[in-house]
């Protein structure tokens, strides 16, 4: 287990993040992984928690993108044997990867040089790469929503899921298209190194620090009428109590609105559920102190408005694969710092091997 005492030892080595850039590729979905990846430090040291390289599956030279320029990459496939984690963002021009589900001979190559017990990621429909390789069959993932009918009935063997931002299965991650990506990688970020390290990336990002990955990809009204009425108030009145009992018909009073009306206006703007809302913002909450603090676990619970220390853990059971003490455990340090040995997402298998040397 690496921990942020340990980045200071001899042996420590950053997290190797190899982001495989496929012609046509977009540019936006490329720099995620840079913007977000190249950003985490120690907080004692100082140094870089991850180490990011883009490389293609030719020699090092130009890959086209769906833009007006061409990106010069200095790396080539080889790179992949050295990552820590793969991560294959959007491309509209993966050819019969994309029209009939099976790699070229070159992209084969490539993809065959990655390590057994590397961490796989894609973004959008860079999930086609992972699926014509086969890493894919009885797993679940996500692509963009409007990918989602054509993908599964390319891989019929895949369980897909468009109504999710991002799917963590443990050793294979798949998100949404465009800014879902950027949830995901702070997702990864998150499960490496804890929320503080995330919550950091995504101040400095200027990003909301957490959206969860069940979150609805497609919201009906992402952007409200301002004419109408919102909910904005009722969240920032329910963050600032979330350790006390909070009733539905509670938020909707902050908002004048009947409760049938203001559940309908939730769900159009956040894309969950009130109740959804309030259970992941208490989570987010119990890490925050888990993290940071040495409340035991009955105040843990109760400030974050759990009740109990047994309702804590179930919740974070649910959501995180794990009770609260192994999670202290993995995260804690005496400066609140995470370890970064991984803690996974509803459904998947803990990662380890974060920051450790080969």
């Amino acid at each position: 287990m690496a921990t942020a005492t340990a980045t200071a030892t001899e042996g420590f080595r950053p997290h190797r993040v190899v982001v495989l850039a496929l012609d046509g590729l977009l540019p936006f979905e490329l720099g995620i992984p840079h913007r977000i990846f190249g950003r985490p430090r120690d907080p004692e040291t100082g140094r870089l928690l991850y180490e990011v390289v883009t490389c293609s599956i030719r020699p090092p030279g130009p890959v086209d993108t769906d833009a007006d320029f061409a990106i010069q990459v200095p790396n080539g496939p080889e790179a992949l044997a050295t990552a820590d984690t793969v991560i294959v963002p959007a491309s509209y021009e993966l050819g019969p990867v994309f029209e009939e589900g099976v790699l070229t001979p070159e992209l084969a190559d490539a993809l065959a040089r990655i390590r057994p017990g590397t961490r796989l990621a894609s973004i959008c429909t860079g999930v086609y790469v992972l699926a014509a390789a086969g890493l894919l069959d009885g797993r679940p993932a996500t692509t963009h929503w409007a990918d989602a009918e054509r993908f599964q009935q390319l891989f019929p063997r895949i369980e897909v899921d468009a109504d999710v931002l991002f799917i963590d299965d443990g050793d294979v991650l798949t998100s949404a298209g465009v800014a879902a990506g950027i949830d995901l990688c702070l997702h990864m970020v998150r499960r490496d190194f804890g929320t503080a390290v995330a919550n950091d990336v995504a101040r400095r990002t200027v990003v909301p620090p957490h959206r969860d990955g069940g979150q609805a990809q497609y919201i009906h009204r992402p952007v409200p009428d301002p004419q109408l009425a919102t909910t904005t108030a009722a969240r920032a009145w329910a963050l600032g109590r979330l350790h006390a009992p909070i009733q539905l018909r509670d938020m909707a009073e902050q908002e004048a609105m009947s409760v049938r009306t203001f559940t309908r206006r939730f769900r159009e703007e956040v894309g969950v559920s009130p109740g959804q809302w309030l259970t992941q913002q208490r989570v987010e909450r119990a890490r925050h102190l888990l993290e940071s603090t040495d409340l035991s676990m009955d105040q843990v619970a109760t400030d974050a408005g759990f009740g109990t220390a047994q309702s804590m853990r179930q919740h974070l059971q649910t959501a995180l694969g794990v009770t609260p003490t192994t999670y202290r455990r993995t995260f804690r340090t005496e400066t609140g710092t995470g370890t970064g040995t991984g803690i996974r997402g509803s459904g998947s298998e803990s990662y380890g091997g974060v920051g450790t040397a080969p």
